[in-house]
C-alpha cells in the first residue's frame, strides 16, 4: 500500500484536552468563584467519574436517563452540548452558572495542547505533499484550537460529525474525508485513538493505526511513530 493521504482524530490524537483539575479552576475562575485546593481536587475528580468533560475519561456509568443522548452525542452541537451538561449535572457544584462555564471552557484553544510530535508531524506531510484531513466526533468547531496552536495551515480539510448529522465509526465519514482530500480510500491511513470509532475506516479500505489517548506529557512520539510505519 502506498499512503497518499493521511486523516487524523482530533482528541486524544492530535491534541489532548486539559486536566480536570485544570478545567474546572479555569471556569470556576471565569465565574469569578475561588474553591480550595481539596474541594476543586474533590469536584474535579467527581466531573471526571461522571465523564462531564469532553475530552476527557469516559463515564464509569451513564446514567439511564442520559444512555440515548450519550450514544448520539456527537450528531450535533446540541446533542452534545445537552449530553456533557447532563452528566456535569450529576455532580452537585456551588453555583449553577459553573456548569455552562465548564461546557464554554472546553472549547477554548489554550484549554487544548496538542501532543508534542503532533507538529512536527503535520509538517513533514505537508512537505512531501500528502494531504491532511482532521475527522472528529464532536459537537463544535475545532478550527480555531488547530489555529491558536499553529497547526491550521497544515490541514487540508475538517470532517466534523456535528455538521454532517453522523458519528464515527459511519462510514459516510471516511468516505467524506477521503473525497475532501482527493485521494483513494484504499490510499488513506487513518490515525486515531478508537478501535471503536477510528476504526471504521478499514470498512471503506483504509489502512488505520491506533495510538494511545494518553496526557500529552506521556506521549512523546507515538503519532510520529505511526505515520513512519505507514508512509514510506
Amino acid at each position: 500500500m502506498t499512503v497518499t493521504g493521511v486523516l487524523f482524530d482530533f482528541s486524544g490524537t492530535l491534541f489532548r484536552i486539559e486536566s480536570p483539575t485544570a478545567w474546572l479552576r479555569h471556569a470556576a475562575a471565569r465565574r469569578g468563584l475561588h474553591l480550595g485546593d481539596g474541594e476543586l481536587t474533590r469536584l474535579a475528580a467527581a466531573l471526571a467519574a461522571a465523564g462531564a468533560q469532553p475530552g476527557g475519561p469516559p463515564p464509569t456509568a451513564v446514567p439511564p436517563r442520559l444512555t440515548d443522548a450519550w450514544a448520539h452525542r456527537d450528531r450535533s452541537a446540541a446533542e452534545h452540548r445537552a449530553a456533557y451538561l447532563g452528566l456535569a449535572r450529576e455532580v452537585a457544584l456551588p453555583e449553577e452558572g459553573l456548569y455552562e462555564a465548564l461546557y464554554a471552557r472546553h472549547m477554548e484553544p489554550d484549554a487544548w495542547l496538542p501532543y508534542p510530535d503532533a507538529p512536527g508531524v503535520l509538517a513533514s506531510l505537508r512537505e512531501r505533499g500528502i494531504p491532511v484531513a482532521v475527522v472528529s466526533n464532536i459537537g463544535w468547531d475545532p478550527r480555531p484550537v488547530f489555529r491558536a496552536h499553529g497547526l491550521h495551515a497544515s490541514v487540508d480539510a475538517y470532517v466534523l460529525s456535528y455538521e454532517h448529522g453522523v458519528q464515527k465509526p459511519d462510514a459516510r465519514l471516511f468516505r467524506t474525508a477521503c473525497r475532501a482530500i482527493g485521494r483513494r480510500p484504499e490510499d488513506v491511513l487513518m490515525v486515531g485513538d478508537s478501535a471503536a470509532a477510528d476504526g471504521g475506516a478499514a470498512a471503506i479500505g483504509c489502512a488505520v493505526r491506533l495510538v494511545e489517548h494518553r496526557p500529552a506529557a506521556e506521549r512523546p512520539d507515538a503519532l510520529r511513530r505511526a505515520v513512519d510505519r505507514a508512509v514510506a
